[in-house]
């Protein structure tokens, strides 16, 4: 498979680039997703898409946090740390100030309440933190099934050493998965091959969390805990139905860079997907400047209808309603968002932030209406 890299400088124009490839197996988009992502602290000499760009020219950094509304404490904590083996910390306390600028900048209206808590994983420097707000009033969810035909925000990547062990745990716990663990080879730049092993397991409020492995000595997407062979969050992953727009604001307002951008077509519904056979969909990889994880993975399907409930992707919605990056420059990024349209949602304001500590903030809508928070970290 022959890969063609686009460098994106922060000021330039986006013109994705798409090759349509004949009809391929249900095994696509894994072995897509794990061909063309570049392993942590790994010899990127094998890599097809290491970066070519370096982290100094960064505008906006890796994923940092995800953000998470959900109804059920005891549900999520059961998925994210019973069985994807997180740590917890919290209900996390803050003060009546802090309380108040964290509603206005996620739009969530006076007569919502909320305990906050930081899933991370602490051994694993690097991963993406899941901030999970648990509502003490329900409301809509963003996603009405666990289809991956629905709009939206999708799901969270979760590297590990050993997924059948991980596939089988979270079956012991009760959650089933959108199909049986996916076994298959995929090829390095050399012709050599190595093993993946995926499941794309369903968790609370319709979320989803992809369990994944490389093996023969592959490094894993994303840091992963030693000691446990767990890691993530390493990325996060939409359905979206306007590519052009999304990658647009990511490449040109984040400063962000396109790494892959595909069109595929399904083969069977045996795949880890499981969409109709012959589902055409293109496939974008983003990734910040320089970064090999905390990367952004868009899939768009063009023969077949995505589905919505006509639920805002977004806070404080239930499900997956926010990503949070640090930035170098807030008012740069916030500029160049006004210049090409973008609503601000919370403009900044100094806050002490139990995800990221003190920073200036902002929120900002991408164009499918999801919410993009942005800091710049103060001394």
């Amino acid at each position: 498979m022959t890969i063609n890299l686009k460098n994106q400088q922060k000021q330039c124009e986006f013109k994705p680039r798409r090759l349509k490839l004949p009809r391929m197996g249900s095994w696509l988009l894994p072995l897509l997703v794990i061909n063309l992502l570049s392993p942590v602290h790994a010899d990127t000499s094998n890599d097809m898409l290491a970066p070519q760009t370096s982290t100094a020219d960064a505008l906006t950094g890796p994923l940092h946090t995800v953000t998470v509304a959900t109804a059920s404490l005891a549900e999520s904590l059961l998925f994210y740390m019973d069985g994807l083996g997180l740590s917890v910390t919290g209900p996390v306390s803050v003060d009546a100030r802090t309380r108040t600028r964290q509603r206005t900048l996620w739009g969530v209206p006076d007569d919502i309440g909320w305990d906050l808590y930081l899933l991370r994983r602490p051994n694993a420097p690097g991963a993406a933190s899941i901030r999970l707000l648990v509502l003490d009033t329900p409301t809509p969810a963003i996603h009405s099934s666990w289809s991956a035909l629905q709009r939206g925000p999708f799901s969270m990547g979760f590297p590990n050493e050993d997924q059948e062990a991980l596939d089988a745990k979270m079956r012991r716990l009760g959650f089933g998965s959108l199909n049986v663990i996916e076994k298959y080879t995929v090829p390095r730049r050399d012709g050599t091959v190595y093993p993946i092993h995926e499941t794309i397991f369903n968790g609370p409020d319709f979320v989803h969390a992809v369990g994944i492995y490389r093996g023969d000595g592959m490094a894993q997407l994303g840091p992963v805990d030693a000691a446990t062979g767990l890691g993530g969050p390493a990325y996060s992953a939409q359905v979206v139905d306007d590519s052009d727009a999304m990658l647009a604001f990511l490449t040109e307002v984040l400063g962000m860079e396109l790494r892959s951008d595909r069109t595929w077509k399904s083969a069977g519904t045996e795949g880890a997907l499981n969409v109709p056979d012959g589902t055409i969909f293109r496939f974008s990889i983003v990734y910040a400047m320089g970064a090999t994880s905390g990367h952004l993975l868009f899939v768009d399907y063009e023969n077949v209808a995505s589905l919505s409930n006509g639920v805002a992707p977004r806070l404080p919605n239930r499900g997956i309603g926010m990503w949070t990056f640090p930035v170098t420059d807030l008012d740069e990024v916030l500029r160049r968002a006004t210049d090409k349209g973008i609503e601000i949602e919370g403009a900044p304001v100094s806050v002490d932030m139990p995800a990221f500590g003190k920073a200036r903030v902002a929120t900002i809508l991408a164009p499918n209406g999801f919410m993009i928070e942005l800091f710049e970290a103060q001394p």
